[in-house]
């Protein structure tokens, strides 16, 4: 999750366990809109097998067979024919993984049926066209079948939901940008995992374009502070989000807002 940091660095942040992996959250993010409800990514979903489950160690079951995404959202009082749009930030499994689903008789079809499904084009191109490096995160069983709707970069996808570039991680992961009164937020998905990623040159062994990521983040944290964005964290495992600041020739968060 580190790339090149140190061990002993990266570790006084994110403590790893015997097998040497961190805790880590599968955050997605719902969104109540005029146009209905919008659930950006979709985690991991259920249909990985035994040995997938234990590499992660994923903790994502529910009881009725489905995942703990559907159970968080039954918590608010929704099911999955209520959500209206899916917003897929990229293609990797533990953003995508849960767009399809497998009921309990084996078919697998589309995991919130009355949704439309929206990603980069590029994105799902590159996701269909996999090689040595790529395989292991893009998973076709996650994506085929879906009838995304297709965006072409900077896009406004509904009045205050906006899909913005952020490559890196792979070419043509997108963040997701929200306007609401005057306020925004900004879900930064795999550009900035976790909290202990905030350091530019932090960066996760699985950024096809390190460099590219790099760059990306300089151009979005002036932004972010500029404009006084609230970042949103998918992958921090306690902190949902806070906002950007100053510090020496960094960046640091403030206003964080923590699970309780």
């Amino acid at each position: 999750m580190f790339g090149v940091v140190p061990k002993a660095l990266w570790a006084r942040r994110a403590p790893p366990d015997d097998r040497n992996r961190i805790p880590l959250a599968l955050r997605c993010l719902l969104i109540e809109h005029d146009d209905g409800l919008v659930l950006i990514d979709t985690g991991i979903g259920n249909k990985e097998d035994a040995k997938f489950i234990d590499i992660y160690g994923v903790d994502n079951a529910s009881q009725d067979g489905r995942t703990k995404l559907e159970d968080a959202l039954g918590a608010l009082g929704h099911k999955p024919g209520d959500i209206r749009w899916v917003i897929n930030t990229h293609l990797h499994f533990d953003h995508a993984g849960g767009d399809n689903w497998i009921d309990p008789s084996g078919k697998m079809s589309p995991a919130f049926p009355n949704a439309r499904y929206v990603v980069q084009r590029r994105e799902l191109d590159f996701a269909q066209h996999r090689n040595e490096r790529t395989a292991g995160s893009y998973l076709p069983h996650n994506f085929e079948g879906i009838p995304f709707q297709l965006i072409d970069g900077e896009t406004e996808i509904l009045p205050g939901i906006r899909g913005i570039p952020t490559p890196g991680h792979v070419p043509y992961h997108q963040s997701i940008l929200l306007e609401s009164a005057g306020e925004k937020a900004c879900f930064i998905a795999d550009l900035v995992p976790t909290v202990a990623h905030l350091p530019l040159p932090w960066i996760m062994g699985y950024d096809l374009e390190p460099l590219v990521t790099l760059e990306t983040r300089r151009r979005i944290y002036q932004r972010a502070e500029t404009e006084g964005w609230l970042l949103i964290f998918e992958h921090d495992p306690t902190i949902v989000a806070g906002r950007l600041a100053r510090e020496g020739k960094g960046v640091a968060l403030v206003e964080p807002m923590a699970l309780h």
